[in-house]
């Protein structure tokens, strides 16, 4: 029995539909990139533009008594002093809250929850959390601790920045730990270490540049915010380290002086903006060069 191959006919090329389809495909092109690079430009000229007034304004108005003397009256050669470190306790106490909650949740994502609908309704939940506004969480902690207590307080300020700093250190340590691969696991299993010191020891010390990334952005992002704190610490023009009681910071001062009519209000409120910005950047750069070294 005798088997017949028939040629496969290719498209015969036409030199004139060619042509006039790759010039098509290059005005395409070109109007694409034009349109991205203006975009770009735009976005790079308001971009500079803030940062050039930022510094400009902010190290003109920066000397020694911003961070030697509080807040004061108009007219007194105040400092922010007192906003500084009551924004550096609220951090902190936030980050050693909200970091430790966000990598157990992030472990059990990642280790324990794979594929399960109660995991997928967390990291929905945390998901959600993560894109929510922050003055929603301000009004939360409001109606959780500030109502029922009678007053604002430092407190309320902590717990706010914690719940912000929760979700962006779960979603990055469960990806870090996403990214070892299963053969280490089972590596680990083979010789009969349990699962929690194979976590321990081995997934969190591989994952650990990723996640110290996680904890660093976390941080950028809450020392920044203002809305949260203006519904749970307040504020406070004077010297005050009492969690229990309205605590200054430097978002809220900066929101307070930069509407003030007084001028040297103003100043210090430029001083505080740069300072938020100078610290955000370096943390940022320390995130990027950590993650570029671990990966």
């Amino acid at each position: 029995m005798s088997t017949t191959t028939h040629p496969v006919l290719s498209p015969v090329k036409d030199a004139a539909t060619a042509a006039r389809l790759g010039r098509g495909r290059k005005r395409a092109d070109r109007v694409a990139r034009l349109l991205s690079l203006a975009a770009t430009g735009i976005g790079l000229i308001f971009l500079v533009s803030i940062l050039v007034t930022l510094f400009v304004k902010g190290f003109g108005a920066m000397n020694l008594s911003v961070f030697t003397e509080i807040t004061r009256p108009p007219g007194s050669n105040g400092g922010l002093l007192n906003a500084i470190i009551g924004s550096l306790i609220q951090v902190a106490l936030a980050t050693m809250i909200g970091t430790p909650i966000g990598m157990l949740v992030g472990t059990f994502l990642a280790e324990y929850a794979r594929g399960s609908a109660f995991g997928n309704v967390v990291r929905f939940v945390s998901d959600i959390l993560l894109s929510a506004p922050s003055i929603l969480i301000g009004l939360f902690v409001y109606q959780l601790l500030v109502l029922p207590f009678g007053g604002f307080s430092g407190w309320a300020g902590v717990a706010a920045l914690s719940i912000i700093i929760v979700p962006i250190v779960v979603r990055t340590t469960e990806d870090m730990l996403n990214l070892i691969p299963n053969t280490l696991r089972e590596a680990v299993f083979g010789l009969g270490s349990p699962k929690w010191k194979m976590i321990v020891l081995v997934c969190w010390r591989s994952a650990t540049s990723g996640i110290i990334t996680g904890i660093l952005l976390g941080i950028a992002r809450i020392a920044g915010e203002t809305a949260p704190l203006l519904f749970t610490s307040l504020g406070n023009n004077a010297w005050s380290t009492n969690l229990s009681q309205p605590m200054p910071s430097l978002p809220i001062t900066i929101y307070s002086y930069a509407g003030s009519p007084f001028q040297d209000w103003i100043e210090l409120a430029w001083a505080g903006a740069l300072l938020i910005t100078l610290a955000v950047l370096l943390l940022n750069i320390l995130a990027r060069s950590l993650l570029r070294r671990g990966t």
